[in-house]
């Protein structure tokens, strides 16, 4: 997978040419996390580029992207769910402090996390688990992605 769409997210998913989009939405776009320590994870990206946060849109734009994040983080907590018995719960987040696009993170958080983490948010892992090679979004992920896209089909 090359990485050139990291560069442009947004503007690949419009064009078609982020390898990461599992379906579009009514305001955005559902991909897959570039990282997977975290089985599932998930971010909702708008569909313009210039919203930089939730308040930028109008009221409808603004319900429908938070009913697309609800949708997102359905379709992950069914996926894995029936993927690993130790699942626990979703985690949604707007954030917005590294990209500068509105975006939603949708984590799945599970028991066997270590019990120092398993309470905290996860952007309190150690920088190993961001950047080690065995947790980068590849071939591998392909029947995650596929699950997560058919629960996707089944909530709209």
């Amino acid at each position: 997978m090359s990485d050139a769409w990291r560069t442009d997210r947004i503007g690949t998913a419009l064009r078609g040419e982020n390898p990461a989009v599992l379906r579009r939405l009514e305001a955005g776009f559902a991909v897959i996390g570039d990282v997977q320590f975290l089985p599932g994870y998930s971010v909702l990206l708008v569909d313009d580029p210039k919203v930089e946060r939730l308040s930028d849109l109008p009221r409808e734009r603004r319900l429908a992207f938070l009913s697309d994040m609800d949708q997102l983080g359905e379709a992950v907590e069914r996926t894995s769910g029936r993927m690993d018995a130790a699942f626990r719960r979703v985690n949604l987040e707007i954030l917005g402090n590294t990209d500068g696009f509105l975006h939603a993170h949708v984590w799945p958080r599970f028991e066997w996390e270590p019990t120092n983490l398993v309470s905290k948010p996860v952007w309190l892992y150690p920088r190993d688990r961001w950047t080690d090679k065995q947790f980068t979004l590849g071939p591998q992920h392909d029947p995650l992605r596929k699950a997560i896209g058919h629960e996707l089909d089944l909530l709209r």
